[in-house]
């Protein structure tokens, strides 16, 4: 069973910086596509950003010019640098994996997430 774990994550000031990882704990092949999600309580998990494979980064427009995505698809890696923090950003963040294979005219899939992240943005 391979999982995906996070690191970094925290406390920080509004308009300070937190830099998150994820990596694999075996290998996984054949990634489309990795991305990362949050969830702020009482609120459903969304997306905020998505790198697909040969791809650039996608940003929702909360995080666009704040957050910069960065991936390695061989070694199953990904990153989130989080500048410019706002208290909004406070949640719970999640990377997720997506790696489809096919055979023939049988598509394989399956899904990786991390245990997520707390990030809190207080004064």
């Amino acid at each position: 069973q391979v999982n995906l774990v996070e690191s970094g994550g925290g406390l920080v000031q509004p308009g300070g910086s937190l830099s998150l990882s994820c990596e694999a704990s075996g290998s996984i092949s054949s990634i489309a596509s990795m991305d990362w999600h949050r969830q702020a309580p009482g609120k459903e998990r969304e997306l905020v950003a998505t790198l697909y494979s040969g791809g650039t980064p996608l940003y929702v427009d909360a995080v666009r010019g704040r957050f910069t995505m960065s991936g390695d698809f061989a070694k199953n890696t990904m990153y989130l640098q989080m500048d410019s923090l706002k208290p909004e950003d406070t949640a719970v963040y999640y990377c997720h994996m997506y790696s489809e294979t096919h055979k023939g005219w049988t598509r394989y899939s399956k899904d990786y997430w991390g245990q997520g992240t707390q990030v809190t943005v207080s004064s």
